[in-house]
């Protein structure tokens, strides 16, 4: 499972606006050569973002974007499912086959006699599970939390 380079953008431009959020908002120029990405690439991972109600634009010849909300409140799961979709990780493709038949019956079996036509993938059962793991630590993360890591290393007093 790879994430894609939007995400990758995404989450970093939403860190780069929470860092600056008090300064005031950023232009894609400024944001786009913070970055490193062009700026009609940007612009459209940022469009994204503006509709799903994660950073608004801001009009005027100062105008450029902001966060919509406070950065403790954007997780990056959210930010995953609006760039990705949310879609699921893994889908079982062998449901019709011999083998998937087989654990089913031997299952069956084990369970009770009259369960034959049970199709759970036992395989799909475990990928979901972990998914949901994964899930859960990325609804853990806020934008916030990567700001508060970063200065607690730069902070000697607050280190661990």
């Amino acid at each position: 499972m790879q994430f894609s380079k939007s995400t990758d953008y995404a989450l970093h431009a939403l860190i780069h606006l929470a860092h600056s959020e008090h300064r005031r908002n950023i232009g894609i120029k400024e944001l786009s050569a913070s970055l490193g990405v062009s700026e009609s690439y940007l612009s459209k991972i940022m469009s994204k973002l503006r509709r799903d109600g994660i950073v608004r634009a801001v009009p005027g010849v100062n105008g450029g974007y902001e966060l919509a909300r406070p950065a403790g409140q954007i997780t990056f799961l959210e930010v995953i499912h609006v760039i990705e979709g949310r879609q699921s990780l893994f889908e079982c493709s062998t449901l019709n086959s011999k083998q998937h038949r087989l654990l089913a019956e031997e299952r069956a079996a084990d369970r009770d006699r009259d369960c034959q036509g049970n199709s759970e993938c036992l395989v799909k059962k475990v990928m979901d599970g972990a998914e949901q793991h994964l899930y859960q630590y990325l609804r853990e993360h806020t934008i916030q939390s990567v700001l508060d890591e970063a200065f607690k290393e730069r902070d000697p007093v607050n280190k661990k």
